[in-house]
């Protein structure tokens, strides 16, 4: 049976990781790997100043072998192919986050990252977000992720292979679509708001939002039409092919229609 890593970067008891979990055990032996915390927005960023902690803890779903490192999510990675899984991991799948990460925010998301980090060992990896931050339904992007994995177990797909899945916050029923997208374009605006703790100033950085650039064919485009987003993110054209991803658009499409 196909060997399934999970990981996240909102932490191993996340919700979103385990609705996740749930669907992709139907398909493949699961193991869980994922940070002790939520790691939001540390990327790609790996701990080389300091030891790395992992350990077994209680399954929420049995049958689930289950491990928290206290690390970031690229830790995690690291972790699942030289320690917990090293006879090999045939898919990585990284989620579900509770926000989005489209445009810009790939590089700077732990979501991603994890998925990147399985990229770099040559494992078929998949990062998969909801386009909400309170109460997402992490159910339909549950069934959309596991429409994905089916697709690429079916087609024996192995080696480098990193796509990034954004799903609208609506029912099943209600997504309009699935579109392969580029990289939409953000501006950002951060915000320092200051303090002092009784001794020391401090400052603290805040997202102030982004204005979205609402341009065809991108990631940000497919979902403000509530339609999922597939972006391949490749490095260059011999790690698998633009007519794959629209194929697997296609089919997922076609698969989610028929769940309705």
């Amino acid at each position: 049976m196909l060997k399934i890593l999970v990981t996240n970067d909102d932490g191993v008891n996340a919700d979103g990781l385990w609705t996740l979990v749930g669907k992709l055990k139907e398909v493949g032996d699961v193991t869980v790997v994922a940070p002790d915390r939520e790691q939001s927005g540390v990327g790609t960023s790996i701990s080389f100043h300091h030891p790395i902690r992992l350990t077994k803890i209680h399954e929420k779903i049995h049958g689930i072998d289950t491990y928290s490192v206290e690390g970031t999510p690229a830790d995690s990675v690291i972790m699942a192919v030289k320690v917990v899984m090293p006879d090999g991991i045939d898919l990585l799948v990284s989620g579900i986050n509770q926000g989005p990460n489209c445009g810009y925010d790939v590089f700077l998301s732990g979501t991603v990252g994890a998925a990147l980090q399985g990229f770099f060992y040559s494992i078929p990896s998949i990062a998969v977000s909801m386009n909400a931050f309170t109460g997402p339904r992490f159910a339909t992007g549950a069934k959309v992720a596991r429409e994905v994995v089916k697709y690429i177990i079916n087609k024996g797909i192995t080696g480098k292979m990193l796509l990034n899945l954004n799903v609208p916050d609506l029912p099943l029923d209600e997504i309009a679509g699935v579109d392969v997208t580029k990289l939409g374009e953000k501006i950002y605006s951060a915000g320092i708001e200051t303090g002092n703790d009784g001794r020391h100033d401090y400052y603290w950085i805040l997202h102030r939002g982004t204005d979205m650039a609402d341009v065809s064919g991108t990631d940000l485009w497919a979902l403000k039409r509530n339609r999922v987003s597939i972006t391949p993110l490749r490095f260059n054209r011999r790690e698998y092919s633009t007519e794959f991803v629209h194929e697997l658009a296609a089919t997922v499409a076609g698969r989610l229609v028929k769940s309705k």
